[in-house]
């Protein structure tokens, strides 16, 4: 038997739909309040932070690097500029295919690896790609050329310029101006990053180290509108970079290039200061480098070559080369003598060639074989009669002596206005106790008196200790820099001390009576550098030098032709001109040149002249 159908039940049918109608309804209400709600937020409660995070996305702060300082010699001559310098480089978002871009190119110009290398770090690294990624530096007016006519044939390649450091004297200056190179990881945990921003490079040794706060100068900034790629649409306000200050000189080139002429194929130093201020007139250490060469890195093979050169042209002798002083230091030993009565300036001595100590059969010899008969000071400063020095020095012992030295600035740096100066040494007792727990022995007082031995001294050290010797007593500070040029303003770098500190002397006619001797050194007929005083229009006191390099036995001779080079003597000479009125100290050391008479004299009397022929005008 069929049921029929049950009847719908219509009225409850439309009670559920109104029910769902309603739901949906107050559903859609609230969804449509919560967006009323975060619209109001976002423009009304957020508006001042979401507006600064959208301006921040279309708002862009450039840095714009500053133009480094120049510097400039004595006389205005340029020494360090920018220099305009073409680079080729590749811009990732228009290049198509990497190696056959990279192909053709080195199809035109020379690419090596190490550029190869570079480039490829900072190409996988670069989040710009619009921005041009450099591939070689430094492109010769032919490969300008070359890439130019081809450049429609490799896409994403474009040719730009900038300015780099471009040293002029290149070898010249090495040693004196240092050189900038390209910032690496080890400087930038020491600069700060907002002052270097968009500077790719940074004082490295020298001038350029020294003065680098100066000479960098203030890194400028543009506000630049850019779109959702980061591409610049245009500028929207700048201020402009503070460029670097320029840096003047004491250093007169003529005279640096003149040291370095008469130096010639000879390893050694060359330091000249002018004694009224302290001003450095030349600085040369040789052999040298070419500071271009590390401007925008120097390659493997180039620096291998430098850095495996037994002539060690990366070495500052004048700065660093820590050498026995031998006799320069005979006119500041005897004033030493004068001043701690040691010694009177008429007491003789008889000289047979050598020196004994009480009880000690070893003889300290003269370097005049046969002795040099009666000597007094005077004598022994114009011949170098060892024998003398090393009869007042052991009256003195080794620490009055060494503090009688002291004020001469010899045993400490100088304070230079250069990075690296090492400071020599000035032995004593307790040095030698807390360096080698060893007592100090008579002997080795003799030989600190005449400068070898431990004693040690920069050719820079030696320029200063005659430039106060020229000034009879009165202290400077040596100083590359005269001038700091900011904004057309020139400026000093230092402030010249109110009160110089002076070398107290007991008696005035001490200091009259050393530099006679100097004079006679140069100006008489036994002086040990009289063959320099040919031709000559003004006067020089002066003292030689030689330093043993190697020891010679008691039984044994020096004999130079029988000795290899490296091991032959020093040659020292220091001078100051003119007497009456010095305008010009210098030391001179040649590395293996022999006799400081024969060597080192007359490269000083060549740099002197040139120095002094246009500043004594009614000389000759």
């Amino acid at each position: 038997m069929s049921r029929s159908a049950p009847l719908k039940n219509y009225l409850l049918e439309n009670r559920v739909f109104s029910n769902r109608i309603l739901v949906a309804g107050i559903c859609l209400v609230l969804l449509f309040g919560v967006l009323i709600a975060r619209m109001y937020y976002l423009q009304i409660i957020g508006y001042n932070v979401y507006t600064t995070q959208s301006e921040k996305n279309r708002i862009k702060i450039e840095p714009i690097p500053p133009t480094r300082g120049l510097i400039y010699d004595a006389n205005g001559v340029l020494l360090a500029q920018n220099k305009p310098s073409h680079s080729v480089a590749l811009i990732k978002e228009k290049v198509e295919t990497l190696s056959e871009s990279l192909a053709k190119i080195k199809s035109h110009i020379e690419i090596n690896e190490r550029d190869l290398v570079r480039f490829h770090k900072q190409y996988n690294r670069r989040k710009r790609p619009f921005e041009p990624v450099p591939l070689k530096f430094n492109l010769t007016e032919a490969e300008i050329a070359r890439l130019s006519v081809n450049q429609h044939k490799i896409p994403g390649m474009v040719i730009s310029a900038s300015l780099i450091r471009h040293y002029p004297e290149g070898e010249a200056l090495a040693h004196t101006l240092g050189y900038v190179g390209r910032i690496n990881e080890r400087d930038e945990t020491k600069i700060d990053p907002t002052a270097y921003a968009g500077t790719s490079h940074i004082g490295k040794n020298g001038l350029e180290a020294f003065y680098e706060q100066q000479l960098h100068g203030k890194v400028g900034h543009q506000r630049v509108e850019v779109n959702a790629r980061g591409r610049i649409i245009k500028v929207l306000d700048q201020e402009k970079p503070q460029p670097g200050s320029d840096l003047h000189l004491y250093l007169d080139l003529n005279t640096q290039k003149m040291a370095i002429q008469s130096l010639g194929e000879y390893k050694g130093a060359v330091v000249a200061i002018d004694p009224n201020t302290g001003g450095i007139i030349a600085l040369v250490s040789q052999p040298a480098f070419d500071p271009n060469l590390f401007v925008e890195g120097i390659d493997g093979k180039s620096y291998a070559a430098l850095n495996t050169d037994t002539r060690r042209p990366l070495y500052n002798r004048a700065l660093k080369g820590q050498y026995p002083p031998g006799s320069t230091i005979k006119p500041i030993v005897g004033l030493a003598a004068l001043e701690t009565n040691a010694a009177t300036w008429e007491d003789e001595i008889s000289d047979p060639g050598f020196f004994r100590l009480d009880n000690n059969p070893h003889k300290y010899r003269d370097w005049k074989k046969q002795g040099h008969g009666k000597v007094d000071m005077k004598k022994a400063i114009v011949e170098s009669c060892d024998t003398y020095f090393y009869k007042i020095s052991h009256a003195m012992g080794i620490d009055t002596l060494s503090s009688q030295l002291m004020p001469f600035n010899l045993g400490s740096r100088t304070k230079i206005d250069l990075p690296g100066e090492k400071p020599g040494l000035l032995p004593t007792r307790e040095w030698k106790r807390r360096r080698h727990n060893l007592p100090w022995y008579p002997g080795e007082t003799l030989i600190a008196g005449i400068g070898q031995g431990f004693m040690l001294a920069t050719p820079l050290q030696l320029a200063l200790s005659t430039a106060i010797l020229a000034n009879k007593g009165k202290q400077i500070t040596p100083r590359l820099v005269k001038s700091i040029a900011t904004a057309g303003l020139k400026e000093p770098p230092f402030k010249a001390p109110t009160n110089q500190t002076t070398v107290q002397v007991n008696n005035e006619t001490h200091w009259e009576n050393i530099i006679s001797a100097m004079e006679a050194v140069v100006h008489s007929p036994n002086g040990t550098a009289r063959k320099i005083s040919e031709g000559i229009n003004y006067r020089i006191a002066g003292k030689t030098g030689t330093a043993q390099v190697i020891g010679i036995a008691q039984d044994e001779e020096y004999d130079e032709d029988k000795i290899a080079e490296i091991h032959r003597d020093h040659a020292l000479f220091v001078a100051f001109a003119p007497i009456e009125k010095p305008m010009i100290a210098i030391s001179v050391i040649v590395e293996n040149g022999g006799g400081g008479g024969s060597t080192a004299a007359p490269i000083a009397r060549k740099v002197m002249d040139e120095y002094l022929k246009p500043r004594l005008p009614n000389k000759g």
